[in-house]
């Protein structure tokens, strides 16, 4: 163990390192190490992330901390960044996987906006994502295209061999091994255990939760917006005091710079 003593002088870095000669405190080496927001704020943000399923709005986070809108909106994004699926983990199985698209309606949109098709999904951001069913864990990502490429290399790394997968009649996955597949097309939409309500369930949160809390979303961020509803609806049966401690664990070797946020 590196031999360490405490300067309580010296904040806001009050540990030393003998060895190195390094200071540093309990945000060194985390997503928190550049940030001069006390602690506590750090920590009821993490509360206020986690205990609404739905999420909640830097505006309104920005209220509750005490700090302003653009202060709140970059920790909350740290604080997504957490929650990122840095690599894809094997699901036990069987898993339901479906895709949706992620945006505002069309009707809705400025005349200048509007891009004269009547698709559904024209304009709008595809998002392909795979539910556990043993296990309830949720994965999300964000697609440039929605095509039978982009969904076979999806899949592949999150099954095991023989892992029987569910979908709708999308010819995106007509490649799956071990696939059955409902016609949503014709109104089915379940046949025996084949069905996609898990997925379908976790798309809702997300809609609901770009049209009542976020109101907008941009493609740039949507990402970490999908890791944390997954994370949340993955681990829902946790306790609130376990899904902070995984967080909290999680911070250390994270980091998120505000000029890679923005950045194009």
């Amino acid at each position: 163990m590196s031999d360490v003593y405490e300067t309580p002088d010296r904040k806001p870095q009050p540990y030393r390192c003998r060895g190195c000669g390094s200071y540093f405190s309990v945000r060194t080496g985390t997503v928190m190490g550049n940030s001069r927001l006390p602690l506590l704020k750090w920590i009821f943000a993490m509360y206020f992330l986690l205990a609404n399923p739905k999420s909640i709005s830097s505006i309104q986070l920005a209220e509750r901390l005490g700090v302003t809108q653009k202060t709140a909106w970059y920790l909350a994004h740290r604080i997504r960044e957490v929650w990122k699926e840095d690599e894809p983990e094997i699901f036990e199985g069987p898993v339901e996987v479906d895709e949706t698209y992620v945006g505002g309606l069309e009707r809705n949109k400025h005349k200048g906006d509007k891009l004269g098709i009547d698709r559904h999904w024209e304009g709008k951001t595809p998002v392909i994502g795979m539910k556990d069913r043993e296990t309830g864990r949720i994965s999300a990502v964000v697609l440039d295209y929605a095509t039978s490429y982009e969904a076979t290399e999806f899949i592949s790394p999150r099954v095991g061999e023989g892992t029987p997968v569910y979908t709708d009649d999308s010819s995106i996955y007509r490649h799956i091994p071990n696939r059955s597949s409902v016609a949503h097309s014709r109104g089915q939409y379940r046949d025996g255990d084949c069905s996609t309500n898990g997925i379908e369930s976790f798309w809702s949160m997300v809609k609901r939760a770009h049209k009542g809390t976020f109101h907008s979303i941009s493609p740039k961020h949507l990402q970490r917006y999908v890791d944390e509803l997954a994370v949340k609806q993955g681990a829902r049966y946790q306790t609130l005091m376990r899904r902070m401690e995984d967080t909290a664990r999680d911070m250390v070797g994270c980091s998120l710079p505000y000029d890679q946020l923005i950045a194009d």
